[in-house]
């Protein structure tokens, strides 16, 4: 296959599992304020005193540098998201709606800084086939473009529901689905033998409720299927590298090259868009909402409490 080597009947079947097992997890966080602190708290507490150090060592496909600082990041990022939602104090404190963007920027440069590492290495790295070469560096700058294009963070807000879902209503579609791109292009080239699960399934865990389950608050999804993931690739890095289960990447150099032509294509798409955007409508990229013309915007802003509302309407008017 292009992407891929041969995909057995199991593996694809395992794949359509850890979707839909990290979509369940992410479904039980959302459930409560106790279930998230259990899940990322009390669960990485345990994984790091009894399991990690013995799993994802030295030598370990998991056991560099990038995988534990994605692994603390992500979970940082779910309980710095838990205490917007949960702490009403902070979800109208500005600076610290600013959390959000910045922990999504902190995660995406990660990896932008990885790709443009992995540029130059060639063969087995830390127990990874490394192909590295202009794709790394197309992808990097494709991260370089979603990361600058992040917006609209003023406007993020908690639902007031049981579950209390952080929604962010200018991180719309066309964003997510450049974002996806990039990230799947990141983990094909960098942890390519990885990539049908780390890169494929658990993208499709969170853009799957992000576009149908819980529209707006794909951050929170993605911030929870990716903690849990790390956690459990840290724990059983055998399963992406050596199980029956693994896929392995082509190392195809004409798939690098296109999966990240492709990823970067997109971004300079949702760029252009959005300085077309700013330019015309006279926009600051830094305190406003961009898309607020837009029907997706309007209906996640039609659930936006009222005394929330009241006050974006302050800052519009300001």
């Amino acid at each position: 296959m292009f992407l891929f080597e041969s995909i057995p009947w199991y593996s694809a079947l395992m794949w359509v599992a850890v979707v839909a097992a990290l979509m369940l997890a992410n479904e039980i966080a959302r459930a409560s304020k106790w279930a998230g602190l259990c899940l990322f708290i009390a669960l990485p507490l345990m994984l790091t005193v009894f399991v990690w150090p013995n799993t994802a060592g030295a030598g370990s496909s998991t056991g560099t540098w990038f995988h534990w600082v994605k692994v603390y990041s992500a979970l940082a990022g779910c309980l710095g998201f838990m205490a917007l939602r949960y702490i009403p104090r902070l979800a109208k404190n500005k600076f610290a709606l600013m959390f959000p963007a910045a922990i999504l920027a902190l995660n995406i440069l990660e990896a932008v800084i990885r790709d443009f590492q992995v540029s130059s290495m060639h063969g087995m790295v830390d127990g990874v086939m490394m192909v590295g070469g202009s794709w790394n560096i197309m992808n990097g700058v494709a991260g370089i473009l979603n990361l600058v294009t992040i917006c609209g963070w003023a406007g993020i807000y908690i639902t007031r529901d049981k579950k209390r879902d952080m929604i962010w209503p200018d991180m719309l579609w066309f964003w997510i689905i450049a974002y996806d791109l990039w990230n799947f292009a990141y983990v094909y080239n960098c942890v390519g033998d990885h990539s049908f699960y780390a890169g494929a399934a658990l993208l499709v865990s969170c853009t799957i409720p992000a576009f149908f389950l819980r529209k707006g608050a794909w951050l929170q999804h993605r911030a929870q299927t990716l903690a849990f993931w790390m956690m459990f690739t840290m724990a059983f890095p055998a399963f992406v590298t050596s199980s029956k289960f693994s896929v392995e990447s082509s190392h195809n150099t004409t798939a690098l090259f296109v999966v990240s032509a492709i990823a970067l294509a997109a971004n300079v798409a949702v760029a252009v868009y959005q300085v077309y955007r700013i330019v015309k409508l006279k926009k600051n990229p830094l305190t406003d909402e961009l898309y607020t013309d837009l029907a997706a915007y309007k209906k996640l802003d039609a659930e936006r409490p009222v005394e929330r509302a009241a006050e974006m309407v302050g800052v519009a008017s300001a």
